[in-house]
């Protein structure tokens, strides 16, 4: 598979970049002459993306360093994002923020463009331009081991059982609560992992979330459990929610366009390709992987 190749054959000693952001509209060089592709991430959304401390993740694959920080950061965005920078002849600089955050540092310059696992929604669209998905995710429900509730199949199924949910602060998650028949609104928070918490901890009942991110919880959170919910019975209009994009700037035609040829160069365009790279973004999350 070229994607997979191209991921093998990745040379090694990516350079930490120094400096500030470009102004007036020229573009940034690094120390190597080279253009910079400047990524905003949140690095606290594994498997998507994650910080840690190493150079190198447990495989051995290279980590990218975090811009002004002495951390690093990998997961399927990093990786893509990698793979776009190299397919550009650009260097990479990953900039970390805060999910609530994280489009207005889009706004202000600081960044490109995101590749952070983001949804594209109609509300996004409005005032970003999206490519098109550089992976199809699945939504599904988180429960705590013993709850009664592992053996939901649908969401009818909760109908009279008064669960609490929650889910991320700022997704398009949060637009599907309401679906959930019988339910009491939590609270949402910053983190997923701090979703995953609340469930172990008898503070909800349930978390909306990808399956991905479902996924990469339980193994660390052995007392979780993923509840697939039937075809027939899930969550209605929630296909924003599965198709994740590259966002740029509402209007910045040539870094889309960039964007979209360089999806195309790594050879990430089929559902196959992209199950293969999250399976391999699997094997690097980090044990305890760091959120703040």
């Amino acid at each position: 598979m070229k994607f997979r190749k191209m991921m093998m054959a990745a040379a090694a000693g990516m350079m930490i970049l120094a400096g500030c952001g470009s102004s007036g509209g020229e573009e940034k060089k690094a120390d190597s002459g080279k253009e910079v592709l400047k990524v905003g991430v949140e690095c606290a959304y594994p498997p998507f993306n994650w910080t840690q401390t190493e150079e190198t993740t447990t495989t051995g694959k290279e980590a990218t360093p975090i811009y002004g920080t002495s951390q690093y950061a990998f997961g399927y965005d990093v990786a893509v994002a990698q793979e776009m920078a190299k397919a550009l002849d650009m260097d990479l600089e990953v900039h970390k923020s805060e999910w609530a955050s994280i489009t207005q540092g889009l706004d202000a310059g600081d960044y490109d463009v995101i590749i952070s696992g983001m949804g594209r929604t109609a509300k996004r669209e409005q005032s970003y331009d999206f490519t098109d998905p550089y992976y199809y995710r699945t939504n599904c429900l988180v429960v705590k081991k013993g709850s009664g509730l592992e053996d939901v199949k649908g969401l009818s199924d909760l109908a009279g059982k008064n669960v609490t949910v929650t889910t991320q602060l700022g997704t398009g998650w949060v637009d599907l609560l309401d679906q959930i028949p019988d339910a009491t609104l939590g609270a949402n928070y910053e983190t997923t992992s701090e979703c995953f918490m609340a469930v172990n901890n008898g503070v909800a009942d349930v978390v909306v979330v990808d399956e991905p991110t479902a996924r990469a919880a339980l193994a660390t959170n052995p007392d979780l459990a993923i509840v697939t919910l039937d075809e027939n019975d899930k969550f209605k209009n929630d296909e924003e929610m599965t198709n994740i994009c590259i966002a740029v700037r509402k209007g910045d035609e040539e870094t889309l366009k960039k964007m979209e040829e360089s999806l195309k160069k790594i050879g990430l365009t089929s559902k196959e390709d992209m199950d293969k790279l999250m399976d391999e973004s699997f094997k690097d999350v980090p044990a305890t992987s760091i959120s703040g």
